[in-house]
C-alpha cells in the first residue's frame, strides 16, 4: 500500500516541505507515484529516511549524506555500525562535558577557586560533599550540611588532595582488613572504622556514632555507595558497615 507524504510526515517528525526537499535534491525520492501523481513511500524509503535523521543529528549536510547513501559499496548494516560508532563518539564528548559543567557548578557553589583542570585531578568522580548532603536529606537536620559547606567553602586545591589521600588510606585499611579474612568486629577492622568516622568529621562535620551507623547502612541500600567500595572489593561495602556498627558497639553508642 505504502505511505503518503503527509503520513510519512507525521510517523518521522519531518516536515512535509522538508520530504519535497529531498525529493527535489536526490536525497529521498519515493519508490511510487499514486494514479493521480501524490508520492508513495515503502519501507525501504523509510529506512532511508532514517538513516538520513540519524545524519542530520550528527550534523551531516545533506549533500554529505546523499554521498554517503549512494555509496555502492556501503550496505543499510554498514551504515547503522558507522551510525552508531558516531552515536557513540558524541554521546563519549556530551558526558565529559557534562562532567565539566557538573564539576564547574559544584566548585561555585563551594566556594571553590578551581580551574575545571584542576577539579578532574582533584575530585575525579567523587563528590566531596556527598557525605553532608546524604545526612541533609536522610536525618531533616541541617546542622551537619551547615557546617560541611562552611568547612568545605573554605578549602582550595591542596587542603583537598590531602583530603582524598586520607580517605584512599582510610578505604586501603578497610579493604585489607576484609582481604586478611578478619571479622568486621576484629581490632583492626574496627579501628579503620573508628578512622574513617573521624576522617568525616574532621574534615566536613561532628560524625556521631549514631550518624555513622546510618552512613554505614546508607553504603549497602544506596548503589551509588555500594559501587564506590565494590570498585576496591566485593563485598567491602556490607564489611565497612559492619564494621562500623562493631566500632559503635565498642565505644558503647
Amino acid at each position: 500500500m505504502g505511505y503518503t507524504v503527509g503520513e510519512v510526515a507525521k510517523l518521522s517528525g519531518v516536515t512535509v516541505r522538508a520530504l519535497h526537499h529531498y525529493d527535489e535534491v536526490g536525497l529521498l525520492r519515493p519508490s511510487g507515484r499514486t494514479a493521480a501523481g501524490y508520492r508513495r513511500y515503502e519501507l525501504a524509503d523509510l529506512e532511508r529516511l532514517q538513516r538520513i535523521l540519524c545524519y542530520r543529528e550528527l550534523e551531516f549536510s545533506l549533500d554529505d549524506i546523499k554521498t554517503i547513501l549512494d555509496d555502492p559499496d556501503a550496505d543499510a548494516l554498514e551504515h547503522l555500525r558507522r551510525q552508531r560508532e558516531l552515536v557513540t563518539q558524541r554521546i563519549g564528548r556530551l558526558e565529559r562535558l557534562v562532567t565539566t559543567l557538573e564539576k564547574t557548578m559544584e566548585a561555585r557553589q563551594m566556594g571553590i577557586d578551581l580551574t575545571p583542570e584542576e577539579l578532574f585531578e582533584v575530585f575525579g568522580e567523587q563528590d566531596p560533599t556527598q557525605y553532608a548532603e546524604e545526612t541533609e536529606q536522610r536525618y531533616g537536620d541541617s546542622d551537619a550540611y551547615a557546617e560541611s559547606q562552611r568547612r568545605t567553602s573554605r578549602y582550595r586545591k591542596d587542603d583537598w588532595q590531602r583530603i582524598l589521600a586520607e580517605q584512599e588510606q582510610v578505604t586501603a585499611r578497610l579493604a585489607e582488613a576484609m582481604s586478611a579474612d578478619l571479622p568486621a568486629d576484629s581490632e583492626e577492622a574496627m579501628d579503620a572504622a573508628e578512622a574513617h568516622r573521624q576522617h568525616i568529621s574532621r574534615w566536613y562535620y561532628d560524625c556521631t556514632y549514631e550518624i555513622h551507623r546510618g552512613l554505614g547502612d546508607m553504603y549497602v541500600s544506596d548503589p551509588r555507595f555500594t559501587a564506590h567500595y565494590e570498585k576496591h572489593a566485593p563485598g567491602l561495602a556490607a564489611y565497612v558497615r559492619d564494621a562500623i556498627v562493631a566500632n559503635a558497639e565498642r565505644a558503647g553508642a
